[in-house]
């Protein structure tokens, strides 16, 4: 059974009051469209055939990045309803087969019932199988019509409802499965008989339901909802955060408290880690088996290796840390910093496109940026990489098994040699070659008595004597 998918993503969404379409508001880390598209391709849909208005470059973009030559797209230059939505689509579609249609706005649909759609139609040679539900609220959605022997008979849009149609719980959710040419016959002959003056792709419905070929699979309604609004999509992350945390957890990953713990959907977790409260775990974040991530830390698009404890309110983005690194607590790994195996940036260092041999520690209230270091090197307390000189960055290099004292600053370019040390409190702004001691601070003058007469100067200068 061939199937092809037709995912619906040309609406306006002006309920979310955003510039950005509706379809494109992220949820775990993925835009809304992401999900629908994903969970057709897992239900076996060879291609996914996207309908779009005219402004979609970013939307063709996200979706083209993510899954390749399986998504094409059609235009809808104009919003003239779900059928002609759906017309516009047909040019890319093969001849016969089945047809998966759905919305860009339901994330939480997932591919098992898709499957099942797809199937009842092919096995069963229908026309048309269609997904209802009864959701707690059925405002704002198409009531499905059922004959006297309980058949399905169409499904009036609610703005075409009258009063007694408004009561009927049963919904259309917009998920349906199509014989492809008689997707085609009927779209042919759809007719904007309607208050809005648009095609309606239920309208289609009817017209299988006539020929006895329609038939509806009753689904829980969670699963199917669509998201209008920013409450509905907070509602939405909730239920995919559920999904992912629950998936990590049954695959070996204790979190302390899961309510209080984000991770994305892009993000992958090895067994034996353990996450603390509070922690976001963001993009194309990879954490290696073992690892402890303390309160408050926040990873995006970042590599752990095995065994490296991250302590609490610490932030890792796009930076990579090998295997029994040691980071925080409040260190900030900026972009481009990569690190070895058993690093340790501890409290308060900031690294910035900054790479660390095996073994190197800056364990206190530092900043790095645009470093190169060695091995087994020690970067002291206080110690600052003056790297920016208003127009330019410069690199500072450290070699294998330097020692750098406290509240030193390397003034780059620099290059500091192999196994050189720097003397606390230098200011060095000349390369150091290996094995020597740099020192460079003003001799120490001590004058005995002078405490008295400085402290005497100074009050009467201030006016307190």
């Amino acid at each position: 059974m061939e199937i092809t998918a037709i995912v619906l993503a040309a609406g306006e969404g002006k309920r979310m009051h955003s510039r950005l379409p509706k379809v494109l508001h992220p949820l775990a880390g993925r835009p809304m469209i992401a999900y629908p598209v994903a969970a057709a391709l897992r239900a076996g849909a060879r291609r996914v055939v996207v309908v779009v208005s005219l402004s979609s470059d970013t939307l063709q973009g996200e979706l083209s990045s993510r899954f390749g030559g399986r998504v094409v797209f059609a235009v809808q230059p104009m919003p003239r309803g779900t059928g002609d939505a759906v017309r516009r689509a047909l040019p890319a579609l093969p001849r016969t087969g089945t047809v998966l249609v759905l919305y860009g706005d339901t994330p939480l649909v997932e591919a098992p019932i898709l499957r099942r759609l797809a199937a009842q139609r092919a096995r069963r040679r229908l026309a048309l199988a269609l997904l209802t539900a009864e959701p707690a609220d059925p405002a704002g959605y198409g009531r499905i019509l059922r004959d006297a022997r309980g058949r399905i008979a169409g499904v009036c849009e609610e703005r075409d409802c009258s009063a007694a149609q408004k009561r009927i719980r049963e919904v259309n959710p917009g998920f349906y499965a199509f014989e492809t040419g008689f997707l085609r016959s009927a779209l042919a002959r759809l007719r904007p008989d309607n208050r809005q003056g648009e095609l309606y792709l239920t309208d289609v419905v009817a017209r299988a339901a006539r020929t006895g070929r329609a038939v509806s699979i009753a689904s829980p309604a969670g699963p199917l909802l669509g998201v209008n609004d920013r409450a509905q999509l907070a509602a939405a992350e909730s239920v995919l955060q559920g999904r992912i945390r629950a998936h990590w957890m049954l695959r070996g990953v204790t979190m302390r408290d899961p309510a209080a713990t984000y991770v994305g959907a892009d993000v992958t977790i090895g067994e034996d880690v353990t996450i603390e409260p509070g922690v976001v775990l963001a993009g194309r974040t990879a954490v290696g088996r073992g690892c402890v991530l303390g309160t408050g830390s926040v990873l995006t698009d970042t590599v752990l290796g095995e065994e490296t404890v991250v302590l609490p309110y610490s932030v890792a983005t796009q930076s990579a840390v090998g295997a029994r690194g040691r980071i925080g607590p409040f260190a900030n790994l900026r972009p481009g910093t990569v690190l070895d195996d058993d690093v340790h940036v501890g409290n308060f260092v900031e690294t910035k496109k900054t790479t660390m041999g095996r073994g190197s520690k800056a364990n206190h209230l530092a900043y790095l940026g645009d470093g190169r270091i060695g091995e087994r090197v020690n970067v002291g307390a206080g110690t600052i990489f003056c790297n920016y000189d208003g127009f330019g960055k410069w690199e500072t290099v450290l070699e294998d098994d330097v020692f750098v004292g406290s509240d030193s600053q390397l003034v780059a370019p620099i290059r500091v040699g192999r196994g050189a040390y720097v003397a606390t409190g230098s200011s060095i702004t000349d390369d150091v070659p290996a094995g020597a001691l740099a020192m460079a601070r003003a001799r120490q003058v001590n004058k005995p008595g002078y405490a008295k007469k400085l402290r005497d100067r100074l009050a009467a200068k201030a006016g307190k004597r």
